[in-house]
């Protein structure tokens, strides 16, 4: 079958893409998009190496999970690798049906009603913590599946997680988790950041990571990180038991952290409603989910179902729909962007949402911020959407709206002069905004008098308007 070059060409870009992703995220801990916004990136180049195999190699981050060990840090290879499991981003009913009915399809009929382990899908980093006799021997990184990082220095300062099992112990368990940071604990430690002038972590995800992979463990020492079972690896002088809540039960026994709103469920509809169930606790959790985790049941059928490329068949991670939460509107700003385009931004009271702390959201532009109809001291409506850029969904209660607090500028009459640069001018002739240059931005302000100028990176433009409405 002939490859068209409009395809070869897409997945030479989506490879480089994700492979640069793959090591902000993973080695540099400065991840660019969202989790989301790289799924749909790694799932295009899926469907693309599906559909014309033959464009599929063996460099190919679809045939690893992702990452490489940091400079530094031991290099540890998984014995069993870490697979990832494939994100269901349907987040309605019809996911976990969805995933019921495949399974039904690869078990076959008289496998119904197919019995299945779900628990939350923490949002955290995935270890392999190594006990033989008992006694915890290594800690390691998920790495890119394969290969991963020692971090048995740093782990050992974890308090929920043994240094030694209890009860009678295999002679060799490898015990797979989640580190994750909880939600008060995260806000401690960033308000303990800000107190000293250190950097301010974006989630807790962000700042579990870091800790993990610290040179010094007496840094990682200082973050209060936590654990969670979810797993086995490679195991010696054990009789596993037959299912993976069976497993979970025990692993709970020798001490290890496992999640207490795990429940074993049977077919699609229970699938779905443990689903709801749990999207309903999910803001009292004192710990982030982006999602549950169903498994078939059976460990005999897990391996009856066998993988996919990188991906277990028997399971998936099943997502929410982005978070939303209320706050209130300290001002809004105008920013320019690198072509001239005018995006009015809302700056928030802080809040918590989506995973990440947001303090600004977009009100994308003036049609949007004439239609919700926004003004500083509103408490909105925000949302986290697509995961990717927080924006204004709506007004929940109006502000005392009082004309110094609306921020309309009518620059309908003005002169507008844009020098400097080849870029087409800002659209403000058009589009009702003018704005005071700072830093990057240009924010809304109540002095009306005109023309006035702002200068930044050599570019200068300027605005004479006697049109100015508060």
């Amino acid at each position: 079958m002939s490859v068209p070059q409009e395809a070869l060409r897409r997945v030479e870009e989506l490879r480089r893409l994700v492979e640069h992703h793959n090591q902000l995220y993973y080695v540099k801990d400065a991840p660019e998009v969202s989790d989301a916004e790289y799924d749909r990136l790694f799932n295009e180049l899926v469907a693309l190496e599906n559909q014309y195999p033959e464009l599929r190699t063996v460099d190919s981050p679809t045939q690893r999970v992702g990452g490489a060990p940091l400079e530094g840090l031991e290099p540890v290879r998984h014995q069993i690798p870490m697979r990832s499991i494939r994100t269901e981003t349907d987040t309605e009913d019809s996911g976990a049906l969805g995933f019921d009915a495949r399974m039904l399809r690869e078990l076959g009929a008289a496998a119904a009603p197919i019995e299945y382990a779900a628990e939350p899908k923490f949002d955290g980093v995935a270890i392999s913590l190594l006990y033989e006799d008992g006694v915890l021997v290594r800690a390691a990184t998920r790495g890119d599946g394969e290969v991963g990082e020692n971090v048995t220095h740093g782990i050992r300062t974890i308090r929920g997680i043994p240094l030694r099992l209890r009860g009678r112990a295999p002679e060799r368990l490898e015990v797979r988790g989640e580190v994750y940071m909880n939600r008060k604990d995260f806000e401690r430690l960033n308000e303990r950041q800000v107190a000293t002038g250190a950097k301010v972590f974006v989630n807790p995800r962000n700042a579990a990571a870091g800790a993990v992979r610290q040179l010094d463990p007496k840094l990682t020492a200082q973050r209060p990180l936590s654990f969670f079972a979810y797993g086995i690896g490679v195991h010696e002088g054990w009789q596993v038991p037959p299912t993976q809540s069976g497993v979970l039960d025990a692993l709970e026994r020798f001490g290890l952290p496992v999640s207490d709103i795990r429940e074993v469920v049977r077919g699609g509809e229970a699938l779905a409603a443990y689903h709801r169930k749990i999207g309903a606790l999910r803001e009292r959790l004192p710990f982030d989910i982006d999602g549950v985790v169903y498994k078939v049941n059976s460990l005999a059928a897990q391996e009856q179902l066998g993988f996919v490329a990188r991906e277990p068949r028997w399971a998936v991670a099943h997502k929410y729909p982005a978070q939303e939460e209320i706050t209130e509107v300290l001002a809004i700003d105008v920013q320019v962007g690198r072509t001239g385009t005018l995006t009015p931004v809302a700056k928030l009271k802080p809040v918590f949402v989506g995973g990440v702390t947001v303090s600004n959201a977009t009100l994308h532009n003036e049609d949007e911020l004439r239609r919700k109809d926004v003004w500083v001291g509103d408490r909105v409506v925000v949302r986290r959407a697509g995961d990717v850029i927080p924006e204004v969904v709506g007004v929940r209660t109006p502000g005392p709206r009082t004309t110094a607090l609306r921020c309309r500028i009518s620059v309908r009459s003005a002169a507008l002069r844009w020098s400097g640069s080849k870029a087409r001018p800002p659209r403000a002739a058009r589009g009702d905004y003018s704005a005071r240059h700072s830093a990057s931005k240009r924010s809304c302000t109540s002095r009306a008098d005109a023309p006035w100028t702002s200068r930044a990176s050599a570019k200068s433009w300027s605005t004479s308007s006697s049109s100015w409405i508060w």
